[in-house]
């Protein structure tokens, strides 16, 4: 009987404890639950786009979800920031070139959302970001765009879409004293589209989606406006190689994710980030676009943006912009 009752207090001991656990798993379930959103700011084909298709493969492999990548463009990215910001979902982040939103405050009087509803999760890599021309436009450098420009006052247009290399265009144009138009545009591909056929004659974007037109020579990149010299691209210059240190801007592409984001969720996304663009087949990919691969942390992640919102707000007082408190 003694036998007996100290296997039935043994037993019961053990279903307790079972019981026990299951509500902090419930309240604590690992992630991915459930598949995970990538929102793109910026249409197919784009930079951040390609990165993010690349990553999204590995990435739901290695989490046991799918991993879905959504380009929301438009609406100065406003459209894919809000979406994250709304979703209130841990699973929903952003990806994208910090440029899209980090001159918000210069080009918006009010903001729908605050700077600290997104958190940095991951440094992805650094964009190399180009100034590209038509190659019918018959000019091989920073120097000749200047000075056709200045022949031509008000003849030449230049393509806008992503804030912070908009701003950084028109800063240099300001200080250049050019009188080049801007033409707004909703998608970086129909900006490069008019760009190859000469519709518009300068661009500043992410290599990465002119590279087709470059290849097909239709597309001349003049200057690169990244702060190191790209091995990828050696033979093209630096904007402060080519003489015109007002065009120096880094390329940075990241994830961010919603307040209140788990800190174990953001410290595995970043390392796995970190795994696989070291991964040799994807490392070259991403080089082949333009990109120099830099995987980093939250924290890491957070002090470039600030780094890259201290040169926006430069930029801004060049220009004579009052940020938006």
């Amino acid at each position: 009987m003694n036998i007996l009752r100290r296997l039935f207090l043994s037993f019961a001991l053990i279903a307790g404890a079972l019981v026990g656990t299951l509500p902090a798993q419930a309240q604590q379930p690992s992630w991915p639950s459930r598949p995970v959103h990538f929102i793109i700011p910026l249409g197919a084909g784009s930079g951040v786009d390609i990165t993010a298709r690349l990553l999204a493969d590995k990435l739901s492999q290695k989490w046991g979800q799918p991993v879905i990548v959504e380009n929301k463009p438009g609406g100065d990215a406003m459209l894919a920031i809000m979406a994250v910001v709304n979703a209130h979902d841990d699973h929903v982040l952003l990806f994208a070139p910090a440029s899209t939103f980090t001159a918000h405050p210069l080009l918006h009087d009010k903001l729908p959302y605050k700077i600290d509803d997104l958190v940095p999760i991951a440094r992805v890599t650094n964009t190399l970001i180009a100034f590209g021309v038509p190659a019918s436009l018959g000019v091989s450098s920073v120097k000749e765009f200047a000075a056709k420009a200045k022949a031509e006052p008000g003849k030449l247009n230049y393509a806008s879409v992503t804030g912070a290399n908009d701003l950084l265009f028109a800063a240099f144009l300001k200080t250049q004293k050019l009188d080049v138009a801007k033409v707004p545009y909703r998608n970086t591909v129909d900006a490069i589209n008019d760009l190859a056929d000469g519709r518009i004659q300068a661009y500043v974007g992410a290599y990465a989606i002119m590279r087709p037109r470059v290849q097909g020579g239709k597309v001349k990149v003049i200057a690169l406006t990244n702060r190191q010299h790209a091995k990828s691209l050696d033979a093209i210059p630096t904007a402060r190689e080519a003489g015109f240190p007002s065009l120096e801007f880094d390329g940075l592409v990241g994830v961010l994710g919603p307040k209140g984001m788990p800190k174990a969720a953001i410290d595995r996304i970043a390392a796995d980030i970190r795994e696989y663009v070291a991964d040799p087949g994807i490392n070259a990919k991403l080089v082949a676009t333009g990109q120099v691969v830099n995987p980093g942390t939250g924290a890491e992640f957070a002090k470039d943006l600030k780094d890259q919102r201290d040169t926006v707000a430069q930029i801004g007082k060049t220009l004579g912009i009052k940020a938006a408190e």
